[in-house]
């Protein structure tokens, strides 16, 4: 039956300013139709919030296990796979990629590091071959046309955001060294050890619990602007992103792991609550201190081409504030429309936000912001 947003859950004592965020997002302007919060400090769940719809109709409320397609923020979990291979000595930052991959080293990329790639330095922020969604359902598709590709710029002089090839290239290297697809490592490695719901190529088994991705406002239906430069806009123009996609089987299905991740709330704060924590969870460790802190050093100061102001690390982002709260060390992902993940090592906080009604920005909504400042207000900060 259609109704009006219930809030679900609960918040520790003195985190009650992160529930009345939430609940107040759910009656600005730009409301919430369906969303999800979930807050670990110090190793504990502190908030678990959930409320809304899944669906436009109104008509299925949103649950504590609800998944959501969050663009970008795949892009952190992808990194912390990678970070977990450089921990365990199967990588390094700095090798060259076509030491996992040798078709990389075609057309003069056999100096890209993996660091550079994971920085959105190695100059293939696009495809040059006019390219198709559904062609990049097929993994070999997608990355044999990077590996054969000439940069767009020299590698290593500049950053411009890697949108949708950003997966692709970690993703390979990943393949490479694990014998696995990048969505069955994480699986594997992270997801199923913390009890972390993140997916990437989901099951059609979970789709009765995935919620309808909602576009952006009219005249916000596409990352950048009338404006973009030519080399930034490639990372946008081909393909061109389409907000509605995560409402096919088919997306699902594939390995985007730049964009295509479905996550709950409480699967991004999982894995963001051991990153805070140097690594571990409830006992479960997944990567080590230095490996963390090696994951979250800055590669390229910034700024980047496309997305402005802000540094990037190992497929990590800085705080560009106030998106992540108030401190400058806190590091993770955004997805476009909203969702995020992010953490505070000194803090030891880690959040993981979703959503369905998408905001007008590439990497944050005023929604998102909110939450992140209640969280660190409710911490003294």
């Amino acid at each position: 039956m259609r109704g009006e947003a219930v809030i679900s859950g609960w918040v520790a004592p003195g985190f009650d300013v992160v529930h009345d965020a939430f609940a107040g997002n759910f009656r600005r302007e730009d409301a919430e139709l369906g969303a999800a919060l979930a807050v670990y400090a110090d190793g504990r769940c502190v908030a678990d919030l959930w409320g809304g719809f899944t669906d436009t109709a109104r008509t299925r409320p949103w649950a504590r296990d609800t998944l959501v397609n969050v663009w970008s923020a795949s892009k952190g979990i992808v990194a912390t796979a990678m970070a977990m291979l450089v921990d365990q000595g199967r990588a390094s930052y700095d090798d060259p990629v076509a030491k996992y991959w040798p078709e990389f080293a075609a057309a003069g990329k056999g100096a890209v590091t993996v660091g550079q790639i994971l920085s959105h330095q190695s100059g293939l922020n696009g495809w040059e071959v006019p390219t198709r969604f559904d062609e990049l359902y097929d993994w070999g598709t997608a990355t044999s046309r990077l590996a054969a590709q000439v940069p767009f710029w020299p590698p290593g002089t500049t950053a411009s955001y890697h949108a949708m090839t950003h997966g692709f290239l970690a993703g390979e290297v990943i393949r490479r060294i694990t014998g696995q697809d990048v969505g069955g490592f994480i699986r594997d490695a992270i997801a199923a050890p913390l009890g972390a719901d993140f997916h990437i190529g989901l099951a059609a088994a979970h789709d009765w619990r995935v919620a309808e991705i909602v576009p952006p406002p009219p005249g916000n239906a596409l990352p950048g602007g009338p404006a973009m430069a030519d080399i930034p806009r490639r990372a946008v123009s081909n393909p061109a992103p389409d907000p509605l996609l995560p409402n096919t089987r088919d997306w699902r299905a594939a390995q985007i792991p730049a964009a295509n991740g479905q996550a709950s709330a409480q699967g991004l704060a999982r894995i963001y609550g051991a990153l805070a924590m140097g690594g571990a969870l409830d006992g479960v460790r997944i990567i080590s201190p230095a490996g963390v802190e090696r994951l979250r050093e800055i590669r390229h100061p910034g700024p980047d081409l496309m997305l402005g102001p802000r540094s990037w690390a190992a497929g990590m982002s800085s705080n560009v504030a106030p998106a992540f709260g108030p401190h400058a060390d806190t590091f993770g992902h955004s997805g476009w429309g909203g969702a995020f993940g992010c953490a505070n090592m000194r803090r030891r906080v880690g959040i993981g936000y979703v959503m369905n009604r998408m905001g007008g920005q590439v990497a944050s909504n005023p929604r998102a912001s909110s939450l992140a400042a209640a969280v660190f207000a409710a911490m003294g900060d």
